[in-house]
């Protein structure tokens, strides 16, 4: 107990510290899910969209990022073994946010996507492998995680594969494109409505005391979806259906109406992130506060003060700013050409499988879900549209992300160890 009352104030400052730090790691490396297919497709330039990321992942970090979070997260661990040694949880918690954070300003730099969740996963089974023995991780718990690796790219490619198949088949292989657009987008639109809505309540505001149950948010998305359709069929309307001189096919003004489509799913999909995500960063610095705070008392959820919402919050956001486009490039560019249609179905994909991911259960990546979606845009044109060099690249960096956390957090581990105890 005597370490946490001696060094209590330099635990704070440096939990601050590396949860900033991951936090700028999780706005560099994560942001790319929301709006790399924005920019990939041309719908909206890299400036856009960092502007439009930077207000709903901060609104949603703040807003949802939610008061009470769980500090060992996701029953990795035993908090029973921390229990006579609460100083090991403050060593370990500060070994994995400073070991996950490390392993994302590596990835971001070379632009690979990885899973935030994952990084800090990985760290925190590293930490309570070095610091409790191999008994204390829940071994069970982790496959699950590991095996989210299949299962969200998978659901995700599948769901984008049928998801622009249909517009393709509906809207571009008809005579008239433009004519076909205004029967079928308001299906198109209805369905935005309904995942944007289902998204925003399932996993942006369950934190605020708005836990509504599926079905609720089931009939509250459906009135929202069909409000929308009612709002997406009057601005139709107003669209040309005057085919420009550069434009052959006459898909032009069918693409404008899917950039605005997806423009609504990007700006949901950056608000549930960052009402999710920001966890992964305040989650492990709340552990430290609430154990220095009680002066040795282990729980296994703490109330997040609101300041540390905001400092995750900030850090999301300076990632974005200064790191954000590597990562972007890459989902947006380097898998497959995008296009409003195409990054639309990926966006509303990605959105979709979240959804079901969160009314199953179902532990998923929010990256492994989008460049999966990605993927399967890209397969609907054949296999010659994707970049396969890029795509083994992000798959390897995916493998790494597990050992990389925990390699590093061990590292990390024993030398807090070695300066505090």
């Amino acid at each position: 107990m005597s370490i946490i009352a001696q060094h209590g104030d330099i635990f704070i400052i440096l939990a601050c510290a590396f949860g900033f730090f991951m936090a700028w790691g999780v706005g560099a490396n994560d942001v790319a899910n929301a709006m790399g297919t924005s920019v990939g497709s041309k719908a909206i330039t890299i400036k856009q969209a960092i502007a439009i990321a930077v207000i709903f992942e901060f609104l949603g970090a703040w807003l949802a990022g939610g008061q009470v979070t769980e500090t060992i997260r996701k029953g990795i661990i035993n908090p029973e073994l921390l229990e006579s040694d609460p100083q090991l949880l403050v060593y370990g918690m500060l070994a994995s946010l400073l070991a996950a954070a490390t392993w994302l300003l590596i990835a971001s730099m070379r632009g690979w996507p990885v899973s935030t969740t994952h990084s800090i996963v990985g760290a925190i089974v590293g930490f309570a492998m070095a610091g409790l023995g191999m008994e204390a991780v829940g071994w069970a718990k982790v496959g699950q995680i590991a095996a989210s690796w299949v299962v969200s790219p998978l659901m995700a490619g599948s769901i984008a594969f049928m998801l622009f198949k249909s517009v393709q088949h509906l809207i571009f292989e008809s005579r008239n494109p433009v004519s076909s657009a205004k029967r079928y987008v308001p299906m198109y639109v209805f369905l935005v409505g309904f995942i944007v809505a289902m998204v925003t309540l399932n996993k942006g505001l369950k934190h605020v005391g708005f836990d509504l149950g599926f079905g609720e948010s089931t009939l509250l998305s459906i009135l929202f979806g069909l409000l929308i359709m009612g709002l997406g069929g009057f601005l139709e309307r107003r669209i040309s259906s005057e085919k420009r001189q550069d434009d052959a096919f006459g898909f032009g003004g069918v693409e404008r109406v899917f950039g605005v489509l997806m423009l609504f799913t990007a700006c949901a999909m950056a608000f549930a992130h960052g009402s999710n995500d920001v966890a992964n960063a305040v989650g492990p610095l709340a552990a430290v506060i609430s154990v220095v705070y009680s002066e040795g008392l282990v729980d296994t959820s703490a109330l997040v003060p609101w300041w540390v919402l905001v400092l995750g919050g900030g850090g999301i956001v300076v990632g974005l700013v200064t790191y954000g486009h590597k990562v972007i490039a890459t989902v947006g560019t380097g898998i497959t050409e995008l296009t409003p249609s195409r990054g639309f179905a990926a966006t509303l994909a990605a959105a979709t499988t979240v959804v079901l991911a969160s009314g199953t259960g179902l532990p998923i990546s929010t990256t492994h879900t989008l460049v999966g979606a990605v993927l399967g845009v890209g397969l609907a044109r054949g296999m010659a549209a994707l970049n396969m060099r890029v795509i083994g690249t992000i798959v390897m960096s995916w493998l790494i992300t597990l050992p990389a956390g925990a390699g590093l957090a061990i590292l990390f581990f024993f030398m807090f160890k070695g300066m505090f105890g």
